[in-house]
């Protein structure tokens, strides 16, 4: 069963289609992406699968039950954490997470909770009015962990987070997965979508123009990583000959070599010394997940199109 799935999932609101056409699956147990710019239609998908917009036209069911049709059964299964959730100014965080455990009726303790997000018990105790938008944060996502949710739907987990914050973010979310819990989340913040995801999407002008893996991104648009090596002499070699090389070029001492294949790297490394040059130093550069975000929402359709026909 896949925790979530839709079938030519589209919203239309008067002439502009927020989603066109979008079928998507999300794994169990996986922590997955859901990156593109402002508009993209990232955000409204989200309020589908939470039954807070109704699609105009397609499918979508979470944890196997129908996102409009059983939203009651979603909601007793899922955790979320909003975008533009707020909280009770009067009330303290640790009544906010006691809240959210009588109102699921757990035995949950909401100390050990708040110590999961990193919140003090003597912040826990203060009002929620006087907190800053990371410890709002904080408060919140303790509230979507609440219940041991099957699946966590996060919209801009890491928003107001200092750098601090957002490895702590980046731990909770990797420890909630590996318990088993699907991780469904959007973020600006692609450096740590490139460390904590199994898998990305990439929506663009309400259509979903990729789903893959971080490597298989780098493949697919033939923008993988280079290798330099520092060399005591220049050996006479063919080396764009390697599978997954793709380009090679000598600047004095230093042999650069772009490759979409890891395995290459080390195929490289051992063909230079075999003719009987040493190397002295490697470096090495991936391309970020920054650099595919960009091909992937500022090429043309067909542009895109070509670029994956020919990889």
């Amino acid at each position: 069963m896949a925790a979530i799935r839709t079938k030519s999932l589209t919203k239309r609101f008067g002439d502009v289609v927020a989603v066109s056409d979008l079928d998507l699956t999300v794994e169990e147990g996986e922590v997955f992406g859901f990156l593109g710019p402002n508009g993209s239609g990232k955000s409204t998908t989200i309020n589908m699968l939470l039954d807070y917009v109704r699609p105009t036209a397609g499918s979508a069911t979470v944890l196997g039950y129908d996102a409009q049709e059983e939203t009651q059964a979603i909601h007793e299964r899922i955790g979320i954490l909003p975008d533009a959730f707020d909280l009770y100014g009067r009330l303290s965080g640790h009544k906010h997470i006691q809240f959210a455990i009588d109102s699921k009726d757990t035995d949950e303790d909401a100390a050990d909770i708040l110590d999961r997000v990193g919140l003090s018990a003597e912040d826990a105790a203060r009002p929620a009015g006087d907190y800053s938008k990371g410890m709002r944060q904080r408060v919140t996502l303790g509230m979507a962990l609440v219940g041991d949710p099957d699946l966590l739907i996060l919209d801009e987990p890491s928003s107001g987070l200092d750098p601090h914050g957002v490895r702590e973010m980046r731990e909770i979310i990797r420890a909630e997965a590996d318990r088993g819990t699907a991780v469904f989340f959007s973020s600006h913040i692609l450096s740590q979508v490139e460390a904590v995801c199994d898998r990305v999407g990439i929506m663009n002008k309400g259509k979903l123009v990729t789903v893959d893996t971080i490597e298989g991104l780098r493949e697919a648009t033939d923008s993988g990583a280079t290798m330099e090596l520092t060399v005591d002499s220049i050996p006479d070699l063919a080396l764009t000959e390697v599978e997954g090389v793709t380009n090679v070029a000598v600047d004095g001492d230093r042999i650069s070599v772009s490759y979409t294949e890891s395995s290459a790297k080390a195929k490289v490394i051992n063909r230079v010394e075999e003719a009987g040059a040493s190397v002295t130093d490697i470096t090495t550069k991936e391309s970020s997940l920054e650099d595919l975000f960009e091909t992937y929402t500022t090429q043309s359709d067909s542009q895109r199109i070509e670029s994956e026909v020919e990889a």
